[in-house]
This record gives C-alpha cells, sequence and structure tokens, in this order.
C-alpha cells in the first residue's frame, strides 16, 4: 500500500510539473490554480488506472497450474466512471495444479481448492475454501474442516461453466 501512495505522489508531482510548463509556455497566463489542479488530476488518473489494471496484474502473478473460473465486474456510485466502465472487482481462481481427480464407478470425483480475490480500496482479500465435484452429477459441495461435504453448499454447474470444463473435461486423472 505504500508503494501506490509512493506512485500517487509522482503522478501529482507529474501534473503539477505539466501544469508549470504549460504555464512557462504560455508566458504565465494560464491561472495558477491550474497547477493544484493537474496534481489532483494526476492523482485521479493513477488511482483509475490502478483500478481498472488491478485484475490484470494479479492474473500475471498467478503460479502455474492456476485457472481463473469465473469473474466480476460492477460499477460504484461513488466512482461515476463505473457507470459507464464496470471495473473488475471479484475473481475466482480453481488451484488444479493441486487438484485431487479420481475416476470411481460412480463416476469422476475431483477434491480442490478454490481462491476468490476481492479488490477492496486498495487493498485485496483472499478467500479460500476446499471443494468436491461430482462430475457426472454436476454438482459442487463444499468441505468442512473435516473434509466432510456440507450439503447445504451444494451448487449444481453447467457443463460450459469454466470451473467444470477445467476438471471434469480435463485428461488428467
Amino acid at each position: 500500500m505504500i508503494w501506490h501512495l509512493i506512485a500517487a505522489i509522482a503522478a501529482a508531482l507529474a501534473g503539477a510539473g505539466i501544469a508549470l510548463v504549460l504555464r512557462n509556455l504560455t508566458r504565465n497566463r494560464l491561472p495558477k490554480w491550474i497547477i493544484p489542479a493537474f496534481a489532483g488530476l494526476g492523482m485521479l488518473a493513477y488511482t483509475i488506472h490502478y483500478e481498472y489494471t488491478w485484475f490484470e496484474t494479479k492474473e500475471a502473478r498467478l503460479p502455474e497450474g492456476a485457472v481463473i473460473v469465473s469473474s466480476e465486474e460492477g460499477h460504484m456510485l461513488w466512482r461515476p466512471w463505473t457507470m459507464l466502465f464496470p471495473m473488475p472487482l471479484v475473481y475466482t481462481v480453481l488451484d488444479n495444479a493441486n487438484a485431487q481427480i479420481e475416476e470411481t464407478s460412480k463416476g469422476r470425483i475431483a477434491r480442490f481448492s478454490l481462491y476468490r480475490f476481492e479488490k477492496r480500496h486498495l487493498m485485496s482479500t483472499v478467500i479460500s475454501a476446499p471443494y468436491q465435484l461430482l462430475c457426472d452429477e454436476k454438482v459442487m459441495f463444499r468441505l468442512n474442516e473435516a473434509g466432510q461435504a456440507k450439503f447445504e453448499t451444494m451448487t449444481e454447474l453447467e457443463t460450459d461453466a469454466p470451473l467444470y470444463r477445467a476438471v471434469c473435461l480435463s485428461d488428467r486423472s
């Protein structure tokens, strides 16, 4: 978070520098208030850039074997530009490298972890949970600490869902 503060200050200084150059080029015909206005615009531009590139930055840092299975975009009233251009807020990642997939007489059963990344202000939160997926029935259960399925968390999946395709239609076993 300290790096974002430093980057915002650098963007403010760059904006103020542009305003100073513009004032010098116009032989001080532009008003003095343009300098803090450009500094504020620089910080706002950095913040908007960070918010919209947050998802790509986090995606590039994912380890090998991680698969993004869902993402959500949204808008916020206090960020009016998001009404026209929704920004990425949440994405869910499957830890495919550590997934345990086994073929049984009842079909393919997979146990894996899902990680949900949420963007909140300048910080990201991560929520992880273990799941079990029964491929033939197309249902997924969240597992408790003992590794038992919690049936109240049953989720039905479609065959075109990225999570179902990554786990059930992969050729590894």
